[in-house]
């Protein structure tokens, strides 16, 4: 799943989906569960037919009804103040959850030893 055309181009993945939604938002909106999973069931339905190598299959979901949300994201606001150029939020070393279960869910993993696919993360309590 992409929400960057021209890096999954270059890239030139086997087969990919792309969502011209906003970077790190490509399943969708926050707390958007029915929007979720249709892009998901979309997403996997496309994955499984896609025969020819190197095709990028994109999905007809818009994030808003105009490109309005673009210009946050494109062209950064140079009359912020303290410095800040864009609208974006700050990167933090720590972890950050959706929710509060996903936060639980996390800890629960941790604690039993951690997860066998996140092999190279330490972890962040030591």
């Amino acid at each position: 799943m992409s929400s960057a055309y021209s890096i999954t181009r270059s890239v030139n993945p086997p087969r990919a989906v792309y969502l011209d939604f906003p970077l790190g938002r490509t399943a969708g909106k926050a707390n958007d569960k029915p929007l979720q999973r249709k892009i998901m069931i979309d997403t996997l339905s496309a994955l499984d037919s896609i025969q020819a190598p190197g095709t990028i299959r994109e999905l007809p979901y818009q994030w808003s009804v105009d490109d309005a949300w673009k210009d946050l994201a494109m062209r950064p606001d140079p009359d912020r103040s303290a410095g800040h150029s864009d609208n974006r939020i700050g990167r933090v070393a720590s972890a950050q959850y959706q929710c509060d279960a996903d936060r639980t869910a996390a800890e629960v993993t941790l604690s039993e030893g951690g997860c066998s696919t996140c092999v190279f993360l330490e972890d962040s309590r030591a």
